[in-house]
């Protein structure tokens, strides 16, 4: 089997990744009236990570470089009162900017498709 072209996989990551902040958004969303919790967000897509990380050969050697992809809380909200950091306003600027990321890469994913099967005269 041969393997995906690289732009297609560096589509196909930056989905995956506008797709999970979008859970994290989501679930900051879900809990914006729940005291004392911290609102999160995902770290930059990084078109590199999958290779920056070490890989085991056996299940039981220890992990590499943790992943890259765990949701952060978000350091310089302000906290209500009862100690949560959910901005409302904030969190729909952040599901835009999602949203937007998630379909570019899907674009990208479908020209890039286009042009693979157009390069095979099935178009």
């Amino acid at each position: 089997m041969t393997e995906m072209p690289s732009l297609m996989r560096l589509a196909t990551g930056a989905a995956k990744h506008a797709a999970t902040r979008q859970t994290v958004l989501a679930t900051n969303v879900a809990n914006a009236d729940t005291p004392g919790f911290r609102a999160r967000d995902m770290a930059s897509f990084s078109p590199d990570a999958d290779r920056l990380d070490l890989r085991r050969a056996n299940a039981r050697h220890m992990a590499g470089a943790s992943d890259r992809t765990e949701p952060e809380m978000l350091r310089d909200a302000r906290a209500d009162p009862n100690g949560n950091t959910v901005s409302l306003e904030d969190q729909v600027l952040r599901g835009v900017e999602a949203s937007r990321a998630h379909s570019r890469a899907v674009t990208i994913y479908s020209a890039s498709l286009d042009l693979l099967r157009a390069s095979l005269g099935r178009r």
